[in-house]
């Protein structure tokens, strides 16, 4: 496998690259209006261009240029369709994302979109091979049931990122920890032989890491440009292929651990819990108020933080400290090979102080429930993306 050296220099082109050129994004969408205002639907306070995703795109062609330049990389490189496959996937979800940002498309179009970058990861051969089922067996899936999960993934990850992308450097700051994460756990699996050194997973998370670092400066509160849903979906498929390149082509199970952890591909699910637990939890108050997954309300976890008193940087450091709570579940068991048993004690504890802090049955007094109640009827009447501003 490439050296932590190697690593470090590919992350750092695709830092330096977005880094520099988000202040030129910045400049270039303010002219052409692509500025988000302040309504009732977002929580920022000032005009806002959006559309930052276009410098992380040119942050990960140039990463993805530079690797394959390097001689360590040349066993990740050797499976040129794959890598190819991954960069003309993530230009589309880019493209759609970018013209929703501009002019804003249909839910259904922009599905159609996320469904098209799946499958052409599935036909370029970056899929889902195989599927561990926790306490039970792996599930060898066919071509059609292969292409199916992973469009499915592809999908399921876009939106996860998209969903929690609601306060200024929120999304960027959790897909970095994750990213990272991600990436020693690949390293782990590697060193220990479970994935080959031709394995792309780390290098597609180490590239995330980058350009999640340098678009982090400009989209810290008060954010001087935002993602949009360009840069957001563009994350959420770069974790998908990083995560099914590690996750859904090993059978081994590894490091000892309990639980589902013999389901590498359940890694990433429990690294994301906060957005993750936040996109079900959405879908379902959607559904139960037989609204569109696409109807937007100001339910998600940043904002009933928010509405707990938190300000918006400490709602966003909240949430990133969260996800290295359950980062650490993941790494400390895969370094030390000790400590499975209080993994899932660990993770059922967390999922109750969510629970009892954010609902508000379990808050307390009758006014916070009557007050979310308001909120929650009031928010029936608003329709678009989701609430966005990082």
């Amino acid at each position: 496998m490439p050296s932590l050296g190697s690593y470090f220099v590919v992350g750092a082109v695709a830092a330096v690259v977005t880094f520099v050129l988000s202040p030129v994004v910045r400049r270039v969408m303010i002219r052409k209006g692509a500025v988000v205002a302040p309504d009732e639907r977002h929580v920022h306070e000032r005009p806002t261009p959006t559309a930052g995703g276009s410098a992380m795109m040119a942050g990960v062609i140039a990463a993805v240029i530079v690797a394959s330049a390097l001689g360590e990389f040349d066993d990740v490189m050797a499976a040129r369709t794959e890598i190819v496959g991954v960069v003309v996937a993530a230009l589309v979800i880019f493209a759609v994302g970018l013209v929703d940002d501009l002019r804003e498309i249909s839910p259904p179009a922009k599905m159609a979109g996320m469904v098209l970058a799946g499958s052409i990861l599935s036909l370029t051969g970056v899929s889902i091979l195989v599927f561990r089922v926790p306490f039970l067996d792996i599930l060898f899936l066919s071509a059609d049931w292969s292409a199916l999960v992973t469009v499915l993934w592809v999908v399921g990850m876009a939106n996860v990122v998209n969903f929690i992308d609601g306060l200024d450097g929120l999304a960027g700051g959790i897909v970095a920890i994750a990213a990272g994460t991600f990436f020693l756990y690949a390293l782990r699996l590697g060193d220990e032989g479970v994935i080959d050194a031709a394995n792309p997973g780390a290098m597609w998370a180490v590239i995330v890491l980058g350009i999640c670092v340098g678009f982090l400066p400009h989209n810290v509160h008060p954010a001087k440009i935002f993602m949009g849903d360009g840069g957001a979906l563009l994350l959420g498929l770069l974790m998908a292929v990083s995560t099914m390149s590690v996750g859904g082509r090993t059978t081994v199970e590894f490091s000892g651990q309990t639980y589902f952890f013999f389901a590498p591909m359940f890694i990433p699910l429990l690294i994301l819990g906060v957005p993750v637990v936040d996109t079900i939890w959405a879908i379902l108050r959607r559904a139960a108020r037989r609204s569109s997954v696409a109807v937007a309300d100001k339910e998600h976890l940043h904002h009933r933080l928010m509405r707990l008193g938190h300000g918006h940087r400490r709602s966003v450091v909240i949430l990133w400290a969260w996800t290295m709570l359950l980062s650490a579940f993941v790494l400390y068991p895969t370094y030390t090979g000790e400590g499975d048993a209080l993994v899932p004690i660990g993770i059922l504890a967390l999922a109750l102080v969510l629970f009892s802090v954010l609902s508000p049955r379990w808050r307390g007094s009758d006014a916070d429930v009557e007050a979310d109640a308001d909120v929650e009827a009031g928010a029936d009447v608003e329709t678009g993306a989701d609430v966005e501003t990082g």
